[in-house]
C-alpha cells in the first residue's frame, strides 16, 4: 500500500510539473506573440534614408509568395518616398538559380523603381547577416532606416538591427496564409535562440 501511495504521490507531482511547464510555455509564447504584433503595428516614418528588404526563398528565378509580398511593400514605399534608397539583401540558396537580392532587384525594377536607387547585398544567408552586411552598404548608418519583411519577422529583425547600432522601424508585409502557423511557430523558436545567443553566446 505504501509503495502504491508513494507512486501516486510521485505521479501527481510529475503531472503538476508538466502542467506548470505547459502553462509557462504558453505564457512565454503569448508574450512573444504580443511583441511581434506590437512591432508590426508601429508608425512608419516618411522619407527614410534607406530601407533594407530581407530575402526569402526564390523558386528558380521567381520570388516565393512571402518574398513577393516583401517586394510589393518595398515598391509601394519607394514610389511614395523618392529619396529613399533600397538595399535588397539575400544570397543564393539551394534550389535558387539567382540570388534573392537579384530576384528582388529585378522585380523592383519591373515595378518602376530606378536601378540607381537599388543596392544589392547578395552574400547573406541569415537574418543577422542580412542586416550586418547591409549595414556596410548604408551611406549613413546613423540615419533613420526601415526593414521590410513579413509581419511575423519584424520584431526579431528590428531587435537585431538595434543590436548592430541601427535605428530602424519595420514595414510589415503579409504572411501567406498557407504558411502562417508554421511561420509563427518557427519564429517563436528563432526568437528564443536569439535571446539565448544575446544572453549567453550560445
Amino acid at each position: 500500500m505504501d509503495r502504491k501511495r508513494n507512486g501516486e504521490v510521485v505521479l501527481k507531482k510529475a503531472l503538476k510539473f508538466v502542467v506548470i511547464g505547459v502553462v509557462a510555455l504558453l505564457v512565454y509564447f503569448g508574450v512573444l506573440h504580443m511583441k511581434i504584433q506590437e512591432s508590426s503595428h508601429q508608425p512608419i516614418p516618411e522619407d527614410a534614408s534607406y530601407l533594407i528588404v530581407l530575402g526569402a526563398r526564390v523558386k528558380g528565378t521567381v520570388p516565393s509568395l512571402s518574398l513577393q509580398y516583401r517586394i510589393d511593400k518595398a515598391a509601394d514605399y519607394l514610389k511614395a518616398n523618392k529619396n529613399t534608397i533600397a538595399i535588397v539583401s539575400g544570397g543564393k540558396g539551394p534550389g535558387e538559380d539567382i540570388s534573392e537580392a537579384q530576384a528582388m532587384q529585378q522585380e523592383l525594377i519591373n515595378q518602376g523603381i530606378e536601378e540607381a536607387r537599388i543596392i544589392m547585398e547578395d552574400k547573406s544567408t541569415t537574418t543577422i547577416e542580412n542586416i550586418a552586411y547591409s549595414k556596410d552598404l548604408i551611406p549613413n548608418p546613423t540615419a533613420t532606416g526601415l526593414i521590410v519583411t513579413n509581419d511575423f519577422h519584424i520584431y526579431r529583425a528590428v531587435e537585431m538591427a538595434k543590436s548592430l547600432g541601427l535605428d530602424t522601424t519595420g514595414i510589415p508585409a503579409k504572411t501567406p496564409k498557407v504558411v502562417l502557423v508554421k511561420s509563427y511557430i518557427r519564429e517563436y523558436l528563432a526568437i528564443t535562440k536569439y535571446y539565448l545567443t544575446e544572453l549567453f553566446g550560445i
